[in-house]
């Protein structure tokens, strides 16, 4: 038997019971909003004996649906050139549907510029490899991206820029 002093647990915190005010997050669905896959030179790239270079570009966007949801966007661009013409062209638009609640302005930007994409791209990053395979070429894996490292340089070139790091649109 505890004596009554020792407490593992403080039920009473001051809140109403059932009261929702501790902060979450979390992903409610993921989504290909648009892809696109270009084979223009097929079937003749499939005899081309270079290594085509490769062009990855992605980007970070978002857009409020209501107080609680946010729609993250990766868009991911990736273009294979060889000397002879371009082999393949993938563009996709990843998306996911995040819901944050009781969150500061600084963590809800965090994890809608940062922590959302870190879910998302890898799912992403599987469709873009299904989209290269099917075009009919060897399934190309994207690297890993550090969001998080990404996001922290991003607030400090704002930050020496003199620009709210948070305002939005900011990613």
């Amino acid at each position: 038997m505890a004596d009554e002093g020792d407490v593992l647990s403080d039920l009473n915190t001051g809140a109403a019971n059932g009261a929702d005010n501790q902060p979450i997050a979390g992903l409610i669905s993921q989504y290909v909003k648009d892809l696109s896959v270009e084979n223009p030179n097929a079937p003749e790239s499939f005899q081309w004996q270079d290594q085509p270079e490769l062009d990855v570009q992605f980007n970070i966007g978002a857009k409020k649906i209501n107080d609680e949801i946010t729609e993250v966007e990766l868009k991911i661009s990736v273009t294979a050139k060889a000397q002879a013409g371009t082999a393949y062209l993938i563009e996709l638009s990843y998306c996911g549907l995040v819901g944050m609640r009781n969150m500061v302005d600084e963590q809800v930007h965090a994890f809608t510029y940062a922590e959302a994409p870190r879910i998302l791209f890898p799912f992403a990053r599987r469709v873009i490899a299904d989209a290269v395979r099917d075009a009919g070429y060897a399934p190309l894996l994207l690297d890993p991206i550090d969001f998080q490292g990404l996001y922290i340089q991003q607030l400090q070139a704002r930050q020496q820029e003199g620009a709210n790091p948070f305002a939005a649109g900011n990613a």
